[in-house]
């Protein structure tokens, strides 16, 4: 709890207040989504054009201090209510889009093209709200505010992200046992079907294995993940009946766009990293040094501190607005949206990771490379 000095020093909480603002960067891609929705020609592909061109040019150009927080502003920003609602406002937007999408997707008239970019940009929003919202709302000790993270992720048909990711990767981040923990050399199109498919299959796991010790049946009406799938069901049904087959195909293709994006964020964040395993045969504490991090402000306000993962990692409670920029953590070349289009180039991505990585293991006693099969190798080449 910050003392009453802290709390009402204005100078500081006019600060903070005024870092909370800067936030507002991240409405650019809802604007641009709306647009697109109801433009036509190139403007179907703003939000696309802003999201995978313009940000990452300017995230090369642009420079990025690390610009922590004191102690005093950290907790002048937790008492800062602004930096929440920035969160929440964004759950009925995010479904007002959703609805406005599925009015205008299928507008007649509208070229293969034009569809396509507003399937792009419907796609991006669940990626960047539907999906890393949600991501920072399902953290949130109050259930309200994970009920807020369930609903948005219902938007990109990823419920069980909740569970397997505060449950299981969170747990399990940088060893073998984490499907969503890229390993060296791994191409990221090979992870997509990897993560996607072995993350659903833990997230049940998780579920039952919560509903034994607790004595209920583990797959009755208690398992959240019957409760998803209902949702998620619900949901098609209702656009399939009430916008028909073609406004659900493009809904579905926008939802696993989304989801491909949320993987190929979690294929940069900790490709090739690995935590080394104890005698006890126990993995040791997640550290700064198990994640990759970029300190790019456009890509920070828009993903909330996304970028500050390793500061997440440490400790997954801690709220957006005071993650840190360590050090010790890795950093990534360029910001997220960049090393994402890089990524899709496998080639050329390990050639610019490898060295990094390599660099990284030979300073790093708490680090070794995460290799294809599995194994812990301190030395690749």
């Amino acid at each position: 709890m910050a003392s009453a000095i802290q709390l009402h020093d204005p100078t500081v909480r006019r600060r903070m207040r005024l870092r909370a603002m800067r936030y507002l960067v991240t409405f650019i891609a809802p604007f641009w989504g709306v647009v697109g929705l109801l433009g036509r020609g190139a403007w179907t592909w703003a939000l696309p054009l802003h999201a995978f061109v313009l940000v990452p040019l300017l995230e090369v150009l642009l420079p990025h201090p690390a610009d922590n927080l004191s102690e005093e502003e950290e907790n002048a920003a937790l008492d800062d209510p602004l930096f929440d609602a920035l969160l929440y406002v964004l759950v009925p937007l995010q479904w007002g889009i959703l609805l406005l999408f599925l009015f205008q997707v299928n507008e007649p008239g509208l070229s293969g093209y034009e569809v396509a970019g507003r399937i792009a940009s419907m796609g991006i929003l669940c990626g960047i709200y539907g999906i890393n919202v949600a991501h920072e709302l399902g953290h949130r000790p109050k259930r309200w505010e994970r009920d807020l993270a369930r609903a948005l992720l219902l938007t990109s048909l990823y419920m069980h992200f909740i569970i397997e990711h505060n449950r299981g990767h969170h747990r399990r981040v940088a060893t073998p046992d984490d499907p969503a923990s890229a390993r060296y050399g791994e191409w990221v199109y090979a992870f997509w079907l990897r993560s996607i498919v072995f993350s659903f299959i833990s997230a049940w796991r998780i579920e039952a294995d919560r509903l034994r010790k607790a004595g209920h049946a583990p797959y009755g009406l208690r398992n959240e993940m019957i409760h998803a799938l209902l949702w998620q069901g619900a949901l098609l049904v209702a656009i399939g009946w009430g916008f028909g087959p073609f406004v659900l195909s493009a809904f579905l293709v926008a939802a696993l766009i989304g989801i491909l994006l949320l993987e190929t964020v979690n294929y940069i964040e900790h490709y090739g990293l690995r935590r080394i395993r104890g005698e006890n045969g126990q993995y040791q504490r997640v550290q700064h040094v198990h994640s990759w991090n970029s300190d790019h402000h456009l890509g920070r306000f828009t993903l909330f501190e996304l970028t500050r993962h390793s500061d997440h990692h440490w400790k997954a409670s801690r709220p957006y607005q005071v993650l840190r920029s360590v050090d010790r953590a890795p950093q990534l070349p360029t910001g997220y949206p960049g090393t994402m289009l890089l990524s899709l180039l496998p080639p050329l991505f390990f050639a610019v990771m490898h060295p990094r990585i390599h660099a990284l293991v030979a300073e790093e006693p708490a680090l070794r490379v995460a290799g294809r099969e599995g194994s812990v190798t301190g030395n690749a080449r």
